[in-house]
C-alpha cells in the first residue's frame, strides 16, 4: 500500500493519546507504575549476580542455563501483544496483577527446584526442566506484562513528544535503577549463600502484587478500548525501530548473559566472589544507565532519533573497550559506556514510534516492541554461550559489530530523518 501523507488531524492524532481526560488523566499514577516496574525488575536483577554460580553449584552447563532464559524470552515474544492488548481492554491494574502473582509463584516454585538441585536431590534432564519450566516458561509469561504494560498507559497519560520521551525513559530509569540495587541486592545477599536471594525474589514479587491490588486506580471503563488495532511488524512507522531495537538489545543479551562467566573465567574467582564482583559490574553498568535517562536524557531535549545516533555509537566504544583481557579496570570502564549509550538510546527506540501512532494502536505497539525485546534474548543467551565456549571473545566481538551496524543504520535510514513527520498507517 501507497502511503499518503498525514492531514493536520491525523498528525496530531498520531502524538497525543486524545483521552487523556478525566479524574484519572489529571492524576496519572506513573510515579506508581515506575516503583511496580521497579520492583520487577529488582526482583529479576536479583538473581542475574548469582546465575551463573547457581547454575555451576546445582551442576548445569553453561549452554542449559541459557536456555533457560532463552525460554523466558520465548514466552516474552509470544505473550507482548497479547499483555499489551489486553491493558487497553481490561485496563492496567487487572494485568499487572495477574501477572506479578503469577511471578511471585514461579519464582518461589524455582528457589524450590534451584535449591533441590544443589542438594543433589534432582540433577540431569529432569533439574533442567524444572529451570525452564519455572524461570523459563512461568516467569516469563509473568515479566512479559510488565513492559507493555508499563508503555501502554505511559502513552495513554502523556501528549507531547517531550513528555513521552521522559515517560518512556523514566521505565528505562529504573531498569536502570532496578539493575543497581538488583546487583546490590544479589551479590551481598549470595554472601549468605546462593539460595538466599531465591528466597527474597518472590517475596518483591508479592509486594509488588499487593501494591498493585491496594494503591493502583482502575482507568474509568469510557477509557478502556474494547478493540484495539493490530499492529504489524512491517508497517513503515514501526519496523525501522524495531529493527535498530532488535539490534541494540541482541548486543546487550550477548554481553549480559555471559557477563558472570566472563568474570569468573578472566579473574579466577570462585563462586561467591563471582557474585559479588559480577554484582559490582552490573551496578556500573546500572549507573551509566540511570544517569543516562534520568540526567542526559531529560534535560537534552534531543528527539527520539538523535538518542538512537547518540547512544548507539556511544555502546559501540564501550563493546570495543570491553574487548581486550586486561584486568577489571577496563571491563568496567567498557561496562559504563554500554549502560550509557544503551541508556541514553533506548528511550528513542520505545518512544519515537509512540508519536506515529494512534491512541488504538498503542497497545499493539507496545507489544511488538516488547516482543521484539523478548527475541532478542531468545537467540542472544543459546547463541552467546555457546559462542563462548568456542572462544571467550566471540561474544563480545558479535556485540559490538551488531551495534556498530545499528549506529550506522540509525544515521542512515530516512524513517529516522522525518520522524516528526507522522504519517498515516501504512501497511
Amino acid at each position: 500500500m501507497v502511503e499518503q501523507p498525514a492531514s493536520a488531524e491525523q498528525s496530531a492524532s498520531a502524538g497525543t493519546t486524545g483521552s487523556a481526560t478525566g479524574s484519572a488523566a489529571a492524576r496519572p499514577q506513573v510515579p506508581l507504575l515506575l516503583s511496580l516496574v521497579f520492583l520487577v525488575y529488582l526482583a529479576q536483577m536479583t538473581l542475574s549476580p548469582i546465575i551463573a554460580p547457581l547454575a555451576r553449584e546445582a551442576g548445569l552447563r553453561e549452554w542449559q542455563i541459557g536456555a533457560t532464559v532463552s525460554a523466558a524470552a520465548v514466552m516474552v515474544v509470544l505473550t507482548s501483544q497479547f499483555w499489551g492488548k489486553r491493558a487497553q481492554t481490561h485496563g492496567t491494574k487487572p494485568v499487572l496483577a495477574t501477572a506479578l502473582v503469577l511471578g511471585a509463584t514461579t519464582m518461589a516454585l524455582f528457589a524450590w527446584a534451584a535449591a533441590l538441585g544443589m542438594r543433589g536431590v534432582v540433577t540431569g534432564a529432569a533439574l533442567v526442566a524444572l529451570f525452564v519450566m519455572l524461570r523459563g516458561v512461568g516467569f516469563g509469561l509473568a515479566i512479559s506484562a510488565v513492559a507493555p504494560t508499563a508503555q501502554t498507559y505511559i502513552a495513554r497519560v502523556t501528549d507531547t513528544e517531550e513528555t513521552r520521551v521522559r515517560g518512556m525513559a523514566g521505565v528505562g530509569a529504573v531498569q536502570g535503577v532496578a539493575m543497581i540495587a538488583g546487583a546490590i541486592v544479589g551479590g551481598v545477599l549470595a554472601s549468605f549463600g546462593l539460595l538466599v536471594p531465591l528466597i527474597v525474589i518472590p517475596a518483591l514479587l508479592a509486594l509488588a502484587a499487593l501494591v498493585t491490588l491496594v494503591s493502583l486506580r482502575p482507568e474509568p471503563r469510557h477509557e478502556l478500548i474494547e478493540h484495539p488495532a493490530r499492529v504489524r511488524p512491517t508497517d513503515s512507522r514501526v519496523w525501522p525501530f524495531l529493527l535498530a531495537g532488535f539490534g541494540m538489545f541482541t548486543a546487550l543479551g550477548f554481553f549480559q548473559i555471559i557477563i558472570g562467566f566472563i568474570v569468573q573465567d578472566r579473574l579466577a574467582l570462585d563462586g561467591r566472589m563471582t557474585a559479588l564482583t559480577t554484582g559490582g559490574v552490573m551496578l556500573i553498568a546500572g549507573i551509566g544507565m540511570v544517569v543516562a535517562q534520568v540526567v542526559v536524557v531529560p534535560r537534552s531535549g534531543w528527539s527520539p532519533a538523535t538518542l538512537l545516533r547518540v547512544g548507539s555509537t556511544i555502546s559501540v566504544i564501550g563493546f570495543g573497550l570491553l574487548a581486550p583481557n586486561a584486568g577489571l579496570t577496563l571491563l568496567l570502564i567498557g561496562t559504563v559506556f554500554v549502560g550509557f549509550g544503551l541508556g541514553v538510546a533506548t528511550p528513542g527506540y520505545t518512544a519515537g514510534p509512540t508519536l506515529l501512532m494512534r491512541r488504538d494502536e498503542q497497545g499493539g505497539l507496545a507489544g511488538l516492541i516488547g516482543a521484539t525485546n523478548g527475541l532478542t534474548f531468545v537467540i542472544a543467551p543459546a547463541l552467546s554461550t555457546a559462542l563462548y565456549g568456542v572462544w571467550p571473545l566471540l561474544p563480545v566481538v558479535v556485540s559490538g559489530v551488531l551495534m556498530a551496524i545499528v549506529a550506522v543504520f540509525v544515521f542512515v535510514h530516512p524513517r529516522f530523518r522525518v520522524l516528526r513527520e507522522a504519517p498515516a498507517r501504512g501497511d
